[in-house]
């Protein structure tokens, strides 16, 4: 158990709680930079309408060089941020209960929900998906390189692929917006992955499984002898 209060472990000394690390929110951010950029070139390559957003990437050819490669940075930021919270996002019986009962989520009933843990079951199912999506775009992707890869495919798979490929990006990008929106909705989210920190009054409020998580170790921290 990692999560610490800032200062002292003493909740009278108005202590926040370390929520996130400083190499986690570094890669969190790098993420969420990789995947705008991949987003945004995808979209430069998908309509004509929107091709002129190829010009942030030095036009057309530079945009069709670059997207792929910020495909595969996305990945890798991807892989290290499932490597630190893989452990926390288990589906466990008050997730469905708490997915059962959205209505109370969406009206912030919160006390009527089921206490949750690190993380919410939105939360883990945002991350599920996001696997998911950047797998198939992975999968999709490869035949469609055509600087290394598209050669040895046949041109009905490359069609396929293209259209998986959309598809995932779609459902990728509006997921990522239900996720910031809901980072948004939530006050404090956005400070903790900012700041690192968010106050006991919020890890009790939102995430009261986790808290007691924490104020558990922080007990007995204090009473094993030194």
């Amino acid at each position: 158990m990692n999560e610490l209060f800032s200062k002292g472990g003493d909740l009278s000394e108005r202590a926040t709680i370390v929520r996130h690390y400083p190499g986690e929110r570094i890669n969190h951010w790098l993420l969420a930079l990789a995947f705008f950029l991949t987003g945004v070139s995808g979209l430069a390559l998908f309509h004509p309408a929107v091709f002129w957003l190829g010009e942030l990437f030095g036009g057309g050819p530079w945009t069709r060089v670059l997207h792929p490669f910020l495909g595969l940075a996305t990945l890798l930021f991807f892989a290290l941020l499932a490597s630190t919270v893989i452990a926390h996002v288990g589906m466990q019986a008050r997730d469905w209960a708490w997915l059962r009962q959205i209505g109370d989520v969406v009206q912030g009933r919160e006390e009527r929900l089921p206490e949750v843990g690190r993380y919410n079951a939105g939360q883990k199912l945002v991350f599920y998906i996001a696997a998911l999506c950047l797998a198939g775009l992975l999968l999709t992707g490869v035949p469609m390189w055509r600087a290394y890869f598209s050669v040895y495919f046949p041109v009905q798979v490359i069609r396929l692929a293209t259209v998986v490929h959309d598809i995932c990006a779609v459902l990728l990008i509006c997921t990522i917006l239900v996720h910031i929106y809901s980072a948004i909705w939530v006050s404090g989210s956005i400070r903790s992955m900012i700041r690192g920190t968010v106050t006991p009054g919020w890890a009790w409020k939102h995430h009261r499984a986790w808290f007691r998580e924490i104020l558990t170790h922080a007990t007995s921290s204090r009473s094993r002898p030194d």
